[in-house]
């Protein structure tokens, strides 16, 4: 996690180094690492909305289709990352992804 936190989040990796005596959870206050975290579920909970749409108008083979297109994708593009922005877009995929497949 530490390499990730060095690439990604420096402030946050910083004060996890500087107070040994603080828990880890005062520690990751970042609103950043929030939207990163937050960005899957919000995305999946606007999807289904237009999910059930997709599966009534067009089949659940197509609806399943692409989940998996937006989930491979979203899972490719937050491998290559490498700015956090692009990583916020993967995870954003993924909740397409993870939506539509269910």
């Amino acid at each position: 996690m530490e390499p990730f936190l060095k690439k990604f989040f420096p402030e946050v990796n910083r004060k996890m180094r500087e107070d040994t005596k603080v828990s880890n959870y005062c520690k990751f206050d970042s609103q950043l690492l929030t939207s990163l975290t937050s960005s899957l579920y919000i995305t999946g909970i606007l999807a289904s909305l237009i999910a059930s749409s997709v599966t009534r108008a067009l089949g659940g083979k197509v609806s399943i289709l692409i989940g998996g297109v937006a989930f491979l994708a979203g899972s490719a593009l937050g491998g290559s990352a490498f700015n956090i922005y692009m990583l916020i877009f993967g995870r954003l995929l993924l909740g397409v992804g993870i939506d539509f497949g269910n």
